[in-house]
């Protein structure tokens, strides 16, 4: 079993998936704009802050025998594969396909490779305005010099590259600072005021073998202050002990059932077709919440958190004993609808949750066909009727 395979094997994400491939594709008009960009005009987009790094990319993963190839194959002038980026704005790139690529040149070029114990962390150093200061850089608790690593040559010669940094190559250096990498610079046009067109092409774009999934692109093209925030929500210890897993999910299937969760609680007026689909809407409005919004939603997680203390890993279990999103994200906006109308709500027992669960009429909603407009808002005011008879009665 592959390590993404353990990555939440307790909880059913076959509940997250269920509409990803259904719905009628819409058409689309998108400009898509190849361009050349030499390394140095890279590297200085990135220090710039032109570049960025989406939160949902993973860390810096190649070791330096791989990141060497690709600086020999850009002096050599080889083909290296193209990169995708997404417009955003004027000038405002994310990076949707080959950070691995691009931190490499960037790392090259500035003589420095980070170490690999130490690439979990580096993120936080990757500032708002790009790049990585000059001091983190310098700093050898994270990078160590950054010289080529290159295989013998048959016949037992030794590359003529190997053992070289960028500042030692000579009259290479000019060579690799001119070599373009092929980048292709997407837009949508129409629908105007939707990515839903990049939503659906970066799903289906391959990215070091594995395709991104629905929640990893969202958190690329829908990036703001409050998706940072679900970071945080996703490291709240109540949570990851529901979830009985101690570490985020890798492919981020974890803060999808936050988001799906906090997407409902706005309310389902607006649902319609799959959950896909109200996820990203919800996604794009978020980007333009205020800090208080921001605010706002952390405390009512937190408190909702505070609501589960008596709960285990074995509360959210259905059927199937995997954690099931269907009855958490149900269980959180309901709470929270009734705490805003009036009612004062105790820590909520396990045995209701999992009365809940086991409930015919909440079953019914939750079976094939559960991200359809009627089951999503059938489920929810099941579990609030429910909820409320069990809080009432005290059982």
């Amino acid at each position: 079993m592959t390590e993404q395979e353990t990555d939440l094997k307790h909880v059913d994400t076959a509940e997250l998936t269920e509409d990803d491939a259904a719905g009628q594709i819409d058409e689309y008009e998108i400009v898509a704009s190849p361009n050349d960009f030499n390394t140095r005009t890279i590297n200085s987009f990135i220090e710039e802050g032109a570049i960025k790094i989406p939160a949902f990319q993973r860390n810096y993963v190649w070791d330096r025998k791989r990141a060497s190839k690709l600086i020999e194959s850009l002096i050599l002038g080889l083909p290296v594969p193209q990169v995708f980026l997404y417009e955003e704005g004027n000038n405002d790139f994310l990076v949707i396909d080959g950070q691995q690529r691009l931190m490499t040149v960037f790392f090259f070029a500035k003589g420095r490779f980070p170490r690999k114990e130490k690439r979990s962390i580096l993120r936080k150093f990757f500032n708002a305005e790009g790049g990585i200061s000059e001091e983190i850089l310098a700093d050898d608790e994270y990078f160590e010099t950054f010289k080529l690593s290159l295989p013998t040559l048959q016949g037992q010669r030794k590359n003529k590259f190997s053992g070289l940094a960028y500042k030692t190559l000579g009259d290479y250096k000019r060579q690799f600072d001119l070599r373009t990498i092929r980048n292709i610079i997407v837009k949508q046009v129409s629908p105007a005021d939707d990515d839903s067109a990049m939503f659906e092409m970066f799903n289906r774009l391959n990215t070091g073998g594995v395709n991104l999934n629905p929640q990893e692109i969202r958190a690329s093209l829908y990036h703001s202050k409050f998706f940072e925030s679900l970071f945080g929500l996703n490291q709240n210890g109540k949570w990851r002990d529901l979830l009985g897993s101690p570490d985020p999910d890798s492919r981020m299937k974890d803060m999808e059932v936050i988001l799906r969760s906090l997407a409902l609680r706005e309310g389902t007026d607006g649902y319609a077709g799959t959950m896909t689909g109200f996820v990203n809407r919800f996604c794009k409005t978020s980007k333009s919440f205020s800090q208080e919004k921001v605010e706002k939603t952390s405390a009512e997680w937190a408190w909702f958190m505070e609501l589960n203390e008596g709960c285990s890993q074995s509360t959210y279990r259905v059927s199937a004993s995997r954690f099931s999103p269907l009855l958490f994200e149900a269980m959180y906006v309901t709470a929270l609808e009734l705490r805003d109308e009036g009612h004062t709500l105790p820590r909520l027992k396990p045995e209701w949750v999992e009365s809940i669960g086991r409930n015919k009429e909440f079953s019914q909603f939750a079976q094939e066909g559960s991200t359809k407009t009627v089951n999503v808002k059938g489920r929810l005011e099941a579990t609030k009727k429910l909820l409320d008879d069990l809080v009432g009665s005290g059982a």
